[in-house]
């Protein structure tokens, strides 16, 4: 479980590698937010698209290959960026790392799907999540404290390098990050029509489709906050930069926090529907609350930590209603659906956002933020409406 953590934490750590250089890159280059904002929209859109056929892919191949070839191509896109000379050149490079980024959600929950055990598999799910926001909250940190020693470009070559170090100790390491999807007959074979068709119903059920949409909606406002909330805080509350990174960072550590917090609450109740409606519901105000600049500066960072805990509290709770809605030995493709959500809402938002900042209204970010944490507590309410969320047996 602390190898796929590894891996789930890298991943995360490239997400937010290049947002916290927006402001440099924008003057090295001459580009707007918008401009910027393109790079993760097309990072995150690769992503998506990809990450459905790498369900199909871990669910046939297994996932130790395919989570290896993706870390690989996204630790290199990385690397390679530090060596552009004109702002196109990153385009390319955010599409191969959108494409290698796509792997770690199908492998690594199909991984842990398959080797824990149903008692403890809350648990297991909050430490994943955990090492995720470990890794979102350590890339700004790491980035620009290269950045004042050296410069940007030195920053993302050394990222790059960092996820290539993690590839060598998985490859040397870890033979056991299989799932029990890899092996069967079935999976060699080519696939039927008939086959065909049933993964089309299954992957559009009501249940599934629905936490695909909590997905898109839920990266809708986490890429928000990452991408631009520091930005529109600056604005909003004529703050400092470093106090609005804190803000940032203080979010990402509570949001963790609350991932420990959740992965327990997960185990000890089957209300996962509840846990996330309530986490939802709180974030929700909060940043309504901050978009309104109704909060002092005093409060804002508390307010933050309020919103990040709530937040993170969901996390375990959700992937229980995702595994809810699983039949067995199809982990792999349904994990890989959902976790596209992510990257749909990952892709839009970050155009959006940049505009609306462009046009000086900052307040706007955080209501949209508000927003999508209110539409996934509809979906919440889709899934129980068609799922059963009865416990299952061991």
């Amino acid at each position: 479980m602390g190898l796929v953590g590894l891996a789930h934490a890298c991943s995360h750590f490239f997400h937010l590698v290049l947002p916290p250089l927006f402001p440099i890159l924008k003057s090295e280059f001459g580009v707007s937010y918008a401009e910027l904002g393109l790079l993760p929209a097309l990072f995150f859109a690769a992503s998506g698209v990809m990450q459905i056929v790498c369900g199909f892919l871990v669910d046939h191949f297994g996932a130790r290959r395919v989570l290896l070839s993706g870390l690989a191509l996204v630790s290199i896109s990385i690397l390679l960026s530090g060596f552009v000379t004109e702002f196109w050149m990153l385009i390319p490079l955010a599409i191969l790392g959108g494409v290698g980024n796509s792997v770690f959600h199908p492998a690594d929950l199909a991984i842990l799907t398959a080797k824990v055990s149903a008692p403890r598999l809350g648990r297991a799910y909050g430490t994943h999540a955990l090492a995720g926001n470990i890794g979102w909250a350590l890339a700004p940190v790491f980035v620009m404290t290269v950045v004042q020693f050296s410069d940007w470009k030195t920053a993302l070559v050394l990222s790059g390098l960092v996820g290539l170090v993690v590839w060598l100790l998985l490859i040397v390491t870890g033979p056991e990050l299989t799932d029990s999807g890899r092996n069967s007959a079935r999976a060699r074979d080519r696939p039927s029509a008939d086959a065909v068709r049933e993964n089309i119903r299954l992957l559009l059920s009501p249940t599934v489709f629905s936490c695909f949409l909590y997905f898109t909606f839920l990266s809708t406002a986490l890429i928000g906050i990452q991408t631009f909330g520091v930005t529109a805080m600056v604005q909003i509350y004529a703050i400092e930069l470093t106090l609005a990174t804190a803000g940032l960072t203080v979010f990402l550590v509570a949001s963790g926090t609350g991932v420990v917090c959740g992965g327990f609450a997960a185990d000890w109740t089957d209300r996962h529907d509840l846990i996330t409606i309530s986490g939802m519901m709180v974030g929700a105000l909060i940043f309504l609350g901050v978009g309104s600049a109704g909060f002092s500066t005093s409060i804002l960072i508390p307010a933050l930590a309020v919103a990040g805990f709530a937040s993170g509290m969901t996390t375990p709770s959700r992937d229980m209603l995702v595994r809810k809605s699983t039949p067995r030995g199809a982990s792999g493709r349904v994990f890989g659906f959902v976790y596209s959500g992510l990257d749909l809402g990952s892709c839009l938002i970050p155009l959006v956002l940049g505009w609306v900042l462009d046009r000086g209204t900052p307040d706007i970010v955080f209501y949209i933020i508000a927003s999508m944490l209110m539409l996934t507590i509809l979906t919440v309410f889709r899934v129980r409406r068609h799922a059963s969320l009865q416990p299952e047996s061991a």
